[in-house]
């Protein structure tokens, strides 16, 4: 069975040589200029506009906890966002990252790169803004992505 491969480095500059989807996580409510995004913005505008407009319209979407939107933004590189984040601030009910929807999220990521035949790349998702933790999110890779013989990249930053 493939295994999570952790690297050094920028999870936006992914190191592999097939089509590659780089994952992280969003909030519920629009929000975003804090964090994995600003690194993602800096390299393509593509995912933040894609996304502004995902909110705006959400009436009329699947703008919600567990939705994911895949956006192509070079030949080989697409982004994925994912919607695991329960507003931005810890309250009463916890820290904003809700482990459900990460889970939500990351299968529907699964079959995206199942038909994009995609290695999947990404930051340790909810461990930042979100106040998830590892322990937690990594056995949801497992069981997500890993289980699917998937190669799935986690980039710490330097």
């Amino acid at each position: 069975m493939k295994e999570i491969t952790y690297l050094k480095g920028d999870a936006t500059v992914p190191q592999a040589k097939e089509t590659k989807i780089i994952v992280h996580i969003c909030n519920n409510i629009g929000g975003w200029g804090k964090g994995f995004v600003l690194a993602i913005s800096k390299r393509w505008s593509e995912p933040e506009k894609s996304y502004r407009e995902w909110h705006r319209n959400r009436a009329k979407n699947d703008f919600e906890l567990g939705a994911i939107q895949v956006i192509q933004v070079a030949d080989y590189i697409y982004v994925g966002n994912m919607i695991a984040q329960l507003g931005i601030k810890t309250r009463s009910k916890g820290v904003p990252i809700r482990y459900e929807a990460v889970k939500e999220c990351l299968e529907k990521i699964a079959k995206e790169a199942q038909l994009l035949s995609a290695s999947i790349h990404m930051p340790r998702i909810g461990c930042g803004l979100a106040g998830g933790k590892w322990e937690k999110i990594e056995p949801i890779i497992q069981k997500t992505l890993i289980q699917k013989e998937l190669d799935v990249y986690v980039y710490d930053f330097e």
